[in-house]
C-alpha cells in the first residue's frame, strides 16, 4: 500500500494513501465527508479507460491514512495535497474534489498557484463562505455547525445516519439513485473514520475562501445539484460561479449532494467535455 509522510504527531508518522493508476494526464480525484478515495470508483474507471493518470487519495483521519488528533484545517489540508504534487511531481494535473474535498482545491489554488495545475473541477462546492456573518448574510447559521458537532459528541453513529440521509436525499431517492447496499457501504465508511477528524472537519466547513477565489486563474468547472441538502446550492455552487472569470456551471436538476454516486453519467460526461475541450484562456 502506497503512502506518502505529510508530517508527524509526537513518535508517529502522519501517512496519507494514495493509489496512483494509468498513464497520461494526470487527474487528482479528492473525496468528501467523511469519506474516502474509493467513494470514486465511478469516476475513476472511465476516466482511466479514457487514457488519464487516476490518483486518489485518503484525507488525514480518514479511510486507510493516520488518523492524527491535529491538521483538520485548510491551511493544513491544502499542504498535504502539495506535498502529494510534489512528491509525485505532478504537472498539468487535473484537480478534481467533491464536498469537502473542493476545499482543498481552492485553498491549493489560493495559496500554492497553479504551477503544477492545468484546470479543477468543483462538485457541490464548499466555496464561497458558508458560515453565515455581517459581511455574508447569504451563509448558514452557526448554530446548525454547532449541533452538528454536539451530535458528532454524543452519537456519531447515528448522526452519520442523518447524514447519509441528507447525502443522498434517501428518502426520495432510495431505490432510483441508490440502492440500500450503496447507502450501508458509504455509511461504514464513513464510521470508519476518525472521531476527531469528524468533529474538527465541521469548524473547516467554516473557512471562508474569499480570498482564494481571486486568485484562481484556471479553467473550472462546478457541478451540483440544486436539490443539494447538505451544501445548499443557492449559498455555494450557483454563487461561486460567477465570481469565476473562467469559470462553468453545470446543474443538475433534482440530483442531490452525493452526485459521484448518484448521477455518474451525467457527472463523467460533464467531466469528459472539460477535460478534453482545448484549454480556456487564463485570466
Amino acid at each position: 500500500m502506497p503512502f506518502i509522510t505529510v508530517g508527524t504527531e509526537n513518535s508517529a508518522p502522519i501517512d496519507l494513501y494514495y493509489e496512483d493508476h494509468g498513464q497520461g494526464q494526470p487527474i487528482v480525484l479528492i473525496h468528501g465527508f467523511p469519506f474516502n478515495g474509493a467513494t470514486w470508483e465511478k469516476m475513476s474507471g472511465p476516466l482511466l479507460a479514457a487514457g488519464y493518470r487516476v490518483i486518489t487519495y485518503d484525507r488525514r483521519g480518514f479511510g486507510s491514512s493516520a488518523q492524527p488528533t491535529m491538521g483538520y484545517d485548510y491551511d493544513t489540508f491544502a499542504a498535504d495535497l502539495d506535498v502529494l504534487m510534489t512528491e509525485l511531481d505532478l504537472r498539468d494535473t487535473i484537480l478534481v474534489g467533491h464536498s469537502m474535498g473542493t476545499g482543498e482545491v481552492t485553498r491549493y489554488l489560493g495559496t500554492y498557484g497553479a504551477d503544477r495545475v492545468d484546470r479543477a473541477v468543483l462538485m457541490a462546492p464548499l466555496a464561497p463562505y458558508l458560515l453565515q456573518t455581517k459581511d455574508n448574510p447569504e451563509g448558514v447559521e452557526k448554530s446548525l455547525f454547532d449541533g452538528f458537532q454536539q451530535a458528532i459528541i454524543a452519537d456519531r453513529f447515528a448522526y452519520l445516519t442523518q447524514f447519509c440521509d441528507a447525502f443522498f436525499n434517501y428518502s426520495e431517492n432510495r431505490g432510483k439513485w441508490v440502492s440500500e447496499e450503496a447507502y450501508r457501504a458509504h455509511w461504514q465508511i464513513g464510521a470508519q473514520a476518525s472521531a476527531k477528524g469528524t468533529h474538527d472537519s465541521v469548524d473547516a466547513w467554516q473557512t471562508d475562501f474569499r480570498g482564494d477565489v481571486p486568485n484562481i486563474d484556471v479553467p473550472v468547472l462546478i457541478i451540483q445539484g440544486d436539490k443539494d441538502n447538505v451544501l445548499p446550492y443557492p449559498k455555494t455552487g450557483q454563487r461561486l460561479a460567477p465570481m469565476l472569470p473562467n469559470g462553468k456551471l453545470v446543474t443538475l436538476k433534482g440530483a442531490p449532494h452525493g452526485i459521484p454516486w448518484t448521477h455518474p453519467t451525467e457527472v463523467n460526461r460533464a467531466l469528459m467535455e472539460f477535460v478534453g475541450a482545448p484549454s480556456m484562456a487564463r485570466a
